[in-house]
């Protein structure tokens, strides 16, 4: 089977708008769990196993940094592969790492197992500066010395300590856990991200023998280990890809059922969608968006105007923002978006008022919208992979065909999202630009 996706360098999605979408789909497996636990199989020397790994360009990224360190790295099923990282190298491919801002993810395992790891500046999407500090930070704290120049040139023995991140960091969290486990002694980890992905990780590890306590709370105990082993992991389903596809419903006035949900990972997510106007039908594995939904924005007490923010979990998913605003463009009412974490990730919005949307930005991190405006089809370009989406969706419900360009960047997150969504009845072509 082949081991890569091939797809033209420029590809845009060409939609045209007005049909509400019908049927079943199934969730896939979460990016950002996918991203570290790729990652952590270079803690072991035996081969791993990953099922509900979806076919992304990220995941594709990651396996192909995981070969250029010499591991041997194959899709064995549709969405399975084999990962066996028994002889890698510290040093990582600059070209590949430049793609992807969770190549950094890879210093932690590097540091644990060989003592040293050589990382080029991560890439990534631009939604505003996200800080390296709290990882450097916490391998200093382990024990680790940095040599900063064209790259991160980490080494030395590591030793537990306890770290307070100075931010609930995903992904320096999953560093710092990955570093931990293979590092004598007892580590502490205060002030840690709790993120499904970040614990559907600490389950991973744990089945290969480490030593986690905490997971789900934002305080992690981690007893080092002297090795760990192979096994089999299943990717957890995709919490932000299910919250996109229930607006994405709500929207276009369509009756979807998504399975092979976890209903835990949603909690945070239905209030702010009932704020929104949105009702769901929620089963033990299932979330079931009814058709014809008359979305009205539900004030606050007194008739203010309510507020949707996100922030560290449990609270609303940063990268649902940008669902959140195109739903509120189609609700009866008004709603004031507060993304706290990403100071550029709304400047998407633009794209979104060409189209008809009644949407005032107020600050880098602040957009008012009014709504129920209708939308027309318009040219645009997605700048990254959550404004892509939203920009699918608003393309959807608009009138008239639309074409998103750089659709790679969509591609990045959502798993043929043009052919899951065709299944639905969704009029959604990918052509070459």
């Amino acid at each position: 089977m082949s081991s890569t996706i091939v797809r033209p360098a420029a590809e845009s999605f060409v939609i045209e708008g007005g049909h509400p979408l019908s049927g079943r789909l199934r969730a896939s497996g979460n990016k950002n769990g996918a991203l570290p636990i790729l990652a952590a199989c270079l803690l072991t020397d035996e081969p791993v196993t990953l099922t509900n790994l979806p076919r992304i360009r990220d995941v594709e990224t990651m396996m192909g940094l995981l070969r250029s360190l010499g591991a041997e790295v194959a899709w064995t099923g549709e969405n399975e592969a084999r990962i066996h990282a028994e002889e890698i190298s510290h040093e990582l491919d600059e070209r590949l790492a430049s793609r992807i801002r969770a190549s950094f993810l890879l210093a932690g395992p590097l540091l644990a197992r060989l003592g040293r790891a050589s990382v080029p500046p991560p890439g990534g999407d631009v939604i505003g500066r996200r800080r390296l500090d709290p990882h450097i930070h916490a391998f200093a704290e382990l024990g680790a010395g940095l040599e900063l120049g064209d790259r991160y040139e980490l080494s030395g023995r590591l030793q537990a300590a306890h770290i307070h991140l100075e931010e609930a960091s995903v992904m320096a969290t999953e560093n710092t856990v990955m570093a931990a486990t293979l590092t004598p002694g007892k580590t502490m980890i205060s002030n840690a991200a709790s993120e499904p992905h970040v614990q559907d990780l600490c389950r991973f590890l744990r089945a290969l023998g480490a030593k986690i306590e905490g997971i789900g709370s934002n305080v992690l105990h981690v007893a080092g280990v002297e090795r760990l082993f192979g096994g089999t992991h299943a990717i957890a389903p995709e919490h932000i890809e299910v919250g996109s596809f229930i607006g994405m419903a709500a929207v276009t006035g369509g009756d979807i059922t998504i399975e092979g949900i976890a209903p835990d990972d949603l909690w945070p997510v239905l209030p702010v969608f009932r704020r929104l106007g949105i009702e769901v039908e929620l089963g033990d594995d299932w979330v079931r968006v009814p058709p014809d939904q008359e979305l009205v924005i539900v004030d606050d007490l007194g008739g203010a105007i309510p507020k949707v923010e996100d922030g560290p979990w449990p609270a609303f998913p940063a990268d649902l923002t940008s669902i959140a605003v195109i739903v509120a463009t189609q609700a009866r009412g008004t709603v004031l978006v507060f993304e706290k974490m990403f100071e550029s990730r709304l400047f998407f919005v633009d794209k979104l008022v060409s189209m008809g949307a009644r949407i005032i930005l107020c600050d880098p991190h602040r957009v008012v919208v009014t709504g129920p405006a209708p939308l027309y089809g318009q040219r645009m370009s997605s700048p990254d992979i959550r404004a892509g989406m939203a920009m699918v969706i608003a393309a959807l419900c608009a009138d008239g065909t639309s074409t998103i360009g750089d659709a790679y960047q969509i591609d990045k997150g959502y798993e043929r999202i043009d052919e899951r969504l065709q299944a639905l009845g969704a009029h959604i072509e990918r052509v070459e630009s």
